[in-house]
């Protein structure tokens, strides 16, 4: 509602009040899984404080033609990419012959990118979480596609369990997605959720350095827990 606080300082504030929501949380060796850029300094601040270690999804949005801010799909990373579209959002915009063909392999060589940056050699499959289960966490969810690409791709994984940590979603978007995992845990859930930023007091742009960095500070500390 106009002239209400953000609920959160910054991501690393929803963070560290995911954490604390999820102490009661029963799991067998868990891995926090971010949906970089923006998801990564969230999970840290989990996967810290539940002493798990931290892994990412790489996802990217396909947008709609003319359109590109307006998600109609997304494409995973994974030893065999998964893609995700929209029915309802595809159905919105007259979509060309080839398009989304396009936009899948524009898509893919951005993943292979970012895979290089933040993983050196590693391989997809080094990444492979097969029976494990799983906090898969974003710093808010507007309109589902990105989650939802991973939440598919986790499945095709064979994952153990499948649990979604996020500060803020819309309130109809955390029902539906009870559905397709094993629990939710979102902190703020309006009815009507104009943009993820608008909760945040803070909210920088997170950078390829600021994964890459997180990431080596979460192996490190992960190191010394176990």
């Amino acid at each position: 509602m106009p002239g209400l606080a953000p609920a959160f300082s910054d991501r690393e504030d929803a963070g560290r009040q995911l954490a604390e929501a999820m102490q009661s949380v029963q799991l067998q060796d868990p891995v926090v899984v971010a949906l970089p850029r923006g998801g990564v300094p969230v999970a840290f601040e989990i996967a810290q404080r539940l002493g798990a270690p931290l892994d990412l999804l790489i996802v990217r949005k396909i947008g709609a033609p003319g359109h590109p801010e307006y998600g109609i799909g997304a494409v995973v990373d994974g030893k065999e990419p998964h893609v995700v579209v929209s029915e309802e959002a595809a159905r919105r915009f007259q979509i060309p012959p080839g398009y989304l063909a396009t936009e899948r392999e524009h898509q893919l060589a951005e993943i292979e990118r970012r895979h290089r940056i933040y993983f050196g050699e590693d391989e997809p499959q080094d990444h492979d979480q097969a029976g494990r289960d799983i906090i898969l966490v974003d710093d808010g969810i507007a309109n589902g596609n990105s989650i939802r690409a991973g939440i598919h791709a986790l499945k095709e994984m064979g994952v153990g369990s499948i649990r979604i940590a996020v500060p803020v979603a819309p309130r109809d978007l955390v029902e539906s997605l009870r559905e397709e995992v094993d629990d939710i845990v979102c902190l703020s859930a309006p009815q009507h959720l104009e943009a993820v930023s608008a909760h945040y007091a803070d909210f920088p742009e997170t950078t390829d350095q600021d994964v890459v960095r997180l990431l080596k500070e979460a192996r490190r500390l992960n190191r010394m827990i176990h």
